[in-house]
């Protein structure tokens, strides 16, 4: 199962310090954190769950397992406010 992002979905990177998401439909705004902006961006470019949670564990210095946690909660948050989708 893939996660993406919502075609009206728009992101703005703050030079890795974290970013906004935009619902274009909604005007609804969303402030992601460092590691927010990270899946987001891992999201974007195609990555995989644990793509993404590899990476983080390795930026971060996090066990795999915490990255994994980490990934899957704000995908839950994201998938409830309509920002991605699991196909």
């Amino acid at each position: 199962m893939s996660v993406v992002p919502i075609k009206d979905v728009v992101y703005t990177d703050f030079q890795g310090a974290g970013g906004i998401l935009v619902d274009l439909k909604t005007k609804q705004y969303y402030q992601l954190n460092e590691t927010g902006s990270l899946i987001w961006r891992g999201l974007e470019k195609g990555d995989t769950v644990d793509d993404i949670a590899f990476e983080m564990s390795t930026i971060y210095e996090v066990t795999a397992e915490h990255a994994r946690k980490s990934v899957e909660t704000l995908l839950s948050n994201l998938e409830m406010r309509k920002l991605v989708s699991r196909s």
